[in-house]
């Protein structure tokens, strides 16, 4: 009998003396549509859910913050006999050691709210539009004179300049055009003056 050390890698010996490739690796569990998985340790050739030589942690990622139970001392133990970690289960290993950092979760909206955000949006960009419209306007008008006369005054002030107009005579109206050729500019005065003297 030869006592023979013989490596191989990627391989591990189970019982028996038997070396088979092993490879760390998720099983998924569950519903459909609500997956959990199990960190198992089986060999290569089983099916994805099949018999499996050990158990070595859970994972479940529809949980918030995901939930990663892993016996480090488990997968240590057969990572030193040669099992190789899948690209995944590589991951949850080294999130579970503290070397990388779990990837966090975006809620992605669904398209019902992403259109009633996109109407209150409009909404909003029209309403400021309106309040600027609003903000403008009235810089741009000029302001009101004065303000309308009730119907009272205004009844006055009209019989007041037709009494003004018929009491001015052919002879004041050559001095009024004389008038703006001085350096001051006349002052108009309101009809309601002139009725009055």
């Amino acid at each position: 009998m030869n006592n023979r050390v013989v490596t191989v890698t990627g391989a591990a010996c189970i019982a028996g003396g038997v070396f088979v490739s092993v490879k760390i690796r998720l099983a998924r569990y569950g519903a459909k549509k609500v997956p959990f998985y199990r960190v198992v340790v089986v060999d290569e050739r089983s099916r994805r859910n099949g018999r499996y030589l050990e158990l070595v942690g859970r994972y479940d990622s529809l949980k918030d913050p995901s939930v990663i139970d892993l016996d480090l001392e488990k997968v240590d133990r057969w990572l030193g006999k040669g099992a190789q970690p899948t690209e995944a289960a590589a991951k949850l290993i080294a999130i579970a050691r503290g070397e990388k950092e779990a990837p966090k979760k975006e809620a992605k909206p669904s398209k019902r709210a992403i259109a009633k955000a996109e109407a209150e949006a409009a909404e909003a960009e029209a309403k400021k539009a309106a309040a600027e419209e609003e903000k403008a306007a009235p810089a741009e008008e000029p302001a009101p004179a004065e303000e309308p006369a009730t119907e009272d005054e205004a009844a006055v002030s009209e019989d007041a300049s037709s009494e003004a107009d018929e009491e001015a005579s052919p002879d004041e109206a050559p001095a009024e055009e004389e008038a703006p050729a001085e350096d001051e500019a006349p002052v108009e005065e309101p009809a309601v003056e002139e009725a009055a003297e």
